[in-house]
């Protein structure tokens, strides 16, 4: 399925953790939600403008461009969230993603979430990483609501 954008599925796991990056990826929201049975809620959600692929300027051109996706991130099995936020002037920004051994028994690795003005870290067993849309190419490293599609949680994969 690759096309020009790169993309060449559109569900990624933590399988796939050593191909990805999520740098200058746009968060638009995150939620903490249960599992139809479970409380207190053991999923950690994000929506979030995944850029795909950096375009190199044209020759006459200054400014990179960009293939970006809108997709949801989800964390199964969320727990011991901690993290800090703010101050905040543009949004929410990730700068890495990270998947640390456990820091104890426990099977499950711990993942900080690095951000601009933020930082997130706690245990999960994995993640899913749906693209709801297929890649657009723009010019910015952040996609319009109209673009996206307005907000979602959606888990289903475009296509």
């Amino acid at each position: 399925m690759t096309d020009l954008s790169g993309l060449s599925k559109a569900v990624w796991t933590d399988a796939d953790f050593p191909q990805m990056g999520w740098h200058d990826s746009h968060v638009h929201a995150a939620a903490l939600v249960e599992t139809e049975d479970d409380l207190p809620p053991d999923r950690l959600v994000l929506d979030l403008d995944y850029i795909v692929r950096w375009v190199e300027p044209a020759r006459r051109e200054k400014h990179f461009t960009f293939w970006i996706a809108p997709a949801t991130l989800v964390f199964d099995e969320a727990w011991d969230i901690t993290g800090n936020l703010g101050p905040l002037h543009d949004g929410l920004e990730l700068s890495e993603v990270h998947r640390l051994d456990p820091p104890d028994d426990k099977p499950y690795p711990a993942w900080h979430l690095e951000g601009h003005e933020f930082d997130l870290k706690f245990r999960a067993r994995g993640f899913r990483q749906y693209f709801r849309r297929p890649p657009q190419h723009v010019g910015r490293q952040v996609l319009t609501m109209a673009q996206r599609g307005g907000l979602s949680f959606a888990e289903q994969a475009f296509g």
